[in-house]
């Protein structure tokens, strides 16, 4: 699915885990997603404060997100704003007036069913009213390992 979208070197570079229960119930308030982890810790054009990476780079980026379990709106899906993937890295103002004016879409998912996702894609969700949890695997994929600038990626 990743190599579909960024071609067939697409590799994947970090996995996070989210497990979201009635003992461990967040939310997610409009974030972009900016920060890479990369190999070494150097100052590059367009990068900073460290690991947050320009739009060039997380233009590289796809995350699939595996659901192990149903995701209805009782468990505080994820929530999208339409099309701002598209867009750069945005200000905090920025991302406060585009999350009061853009269309919102809930993505709910059957179990075993898998969401695309870009970083610079604004995202939100709300604590889950079920008692059954909202489990997630994020896997990020980049075209390559190499990012730009003589950065890298680290795998994680």
């Amino acid at each position: 699915m990743a190599g579909g979208v960024l071609g067939h070197g697409a590799m994947p570079f970090r996995v996070t885990f989210f497990d979201n229960s009635p003992d461990s119930n967040w939310l997610v308030a409009w974030p972009q997603d900016t920060a890479l982890p990369l190999v070494d810790r150097r100052e590059a054009p367009g990068w900073g404060p460290w690991a947050h990476s320009p739009a060039a780079a997380l233009q590289q980026v796809l995350a699939l997100r595996v659901h192990p379990d149903h995701l209805t709106a009782a468990h505080g899906p994820l929530r999208v704003l339409f099309c701002t993937h598209e867009r750069r890295v945005l200000t905090d103002e920025e991302i406060r007036q585009r999350a009061g004016e853009s269309q919102r879409i809930a993505r709910t998912v059957a179990a075993g069913g898998v969401v695309r996702m870009r970083p610079l894609l604004l995202h939100a969700s709300s604590k889950s009213l079920s008692d059954q949890p909202r489990r997630v695997v994020h896997i990020e994929y980049a075209a390559a390992l190499g990012i730009g600038d003589g950065l890298e990626l680290a795998v994680v």
